[in-house]
């Protein structure tokens, strides 16, 4: 039996599960949202569970009230989703989407609150987004650094990461395979890099997207090197999340109970699924699908494929040719302007022929 102690599972079902949703509303191409009573479901069953880690949403300080995919503006409006009595054997988090939120909107640790903070570094603004979960972390909280598209990053980059992972004595810090097409030789990569430069106590965690159906191999793959360095996997119910989605609990959890000897409990986590696919038409939310793997494909974000395909009614080929030929500094980032540019480009061509 290999070593279970070193191995937390965090389910981030209401964070990335919501932030699809959201995703779905704001493009129009979708109307679900989570109730309120649907969230505290949630989060009692995967308390019943007994995985390690509970992520409760997503904190973004700006726009309109998005609490109906587990979306707040502050930290202790999240920490009011913490079921009631809490456990003590089990770690609260929620996820900062970028550092948006102002140093002094951001109260002290206290024991009512989340215990954990992940936060989404933003490419663009990196040494901001580090600056953020260093105060978070003066603040008392306890950190998990999630570079976003980590095949993104140069080691230079990376470096410059790890090092004040290990300078705020962060708890974790993670790759992230954002748009899913991460192989086992990238898994091995970017753990070697992290376990050669981290500090023997922060946590190497690995959230994987399912684009290509990679997913639940490359966690088995992360979840096989050897290493005496504590671990954390991100899964979802029904791998539920933004695009294709994300592992699966309902996959990773029996799987870390038969090889690894956890006691974590299976049913809370079948009654979740049971409840979303009660209530959700997961195959076109999420979930793998053609137009969802060939992004992947061509290492672009996911969203142009979604968009060309429920927006514009593109066929495969189509979608396929437009992703084939667009220009390489447009893939890693989806805006409606660059998709704009790549759509155009695409008509003009046909015209011609």
């Amino acid at each position: 039996m290999l070593n279970h102690q070193r191995i937390q599972l965090l389910d981030a079902t209401l964070r990335d599960g919501g932030l699809g949703l959201e995703d779905e509303f704001i493009n129009h191409f979708n109307d679900a949202v989570f109730t309120k009573e649907m969230i505290g479901q949630i989060a009692g069953l995967l308390v019943d569970s007994g995985v390690d880690i509970v992520e409760l949403g997503s904190i973004h300080p700006l726009g309109d009230d998005h609490s109906m995919f587990s979306k707040f503006h502050y930290l202790e409006q999240l920490s009011e989703v913490i079921p009631s009595p809490r456990t003590t054997n089990q770690m609260y988090v929620g996820m900062y989407v970028g550092p948006d939120t102002p140093d002094d909107k951001v109260v002290a640790h206290n024991e009512s609150l989340l215990d954990g903070a992940r936060v989404i570094l933003r490419y663009s603004q990196l040494q901001k987004s580090l600056d953020f979960c260093e105060m978070l972390a003066e603040k008392g909280y306890k950190v998990f650094i999630q570079p976003m598209l980590t095949m993104r990053y140069s080691e230079k980059e990376l470096q410059l990461i790890v090092d004040t992972a290990n300078r705020i004595n962060a708890y974790a810090l993670y790759f992230v395979d954002s748009y899913g097409y991460m192989m086992e030789e990238n898994v091995k990569y970017f753990f070697q890099f992290y376990d050669s430069s981290l500090k023997p106590d922060i946590r190497i965690g690995f959230h994987a997207h399912n684009n290509m159906n990679l997913a639940f191999a490359n966690v088995q793959t992360f979840l096989s090197i050897p290493s005496e360095r504590e671990i954390i996997v991100d899964s979802c119910a029904t791998g539920m999340g933004q695009g294709a989605g994300n592992l699966q609990t309902e996959l990773i959890l029996p799987y870390l109970n038969q090889h690894f000897g956890k006691k974590y409990n299976f049913d809370p986590i079948l009654q979740i699924c049971e409840l979303l696919d009660e209530t959700y038409d997961n195959r076109t939310t999420w979930g793998y699908s053609v137009f969802r793997a060939l992004p992947a494909i061509y290492r672009t974000a996911y969203k142009y494929a979604v968009v060309l395909r429920k927006k514009h009614k593109l066929s495969y080929c189509q979608i396929n040719e437009i992703l084939r030929q667009m220009p390489d500094q447009l893939r890693p980032q989806y805006t409606p302007d660059n998709l704009e540019k790549v759509y155009d480009a695409y008509l003009k061509q046909k015209n011609k022929a």
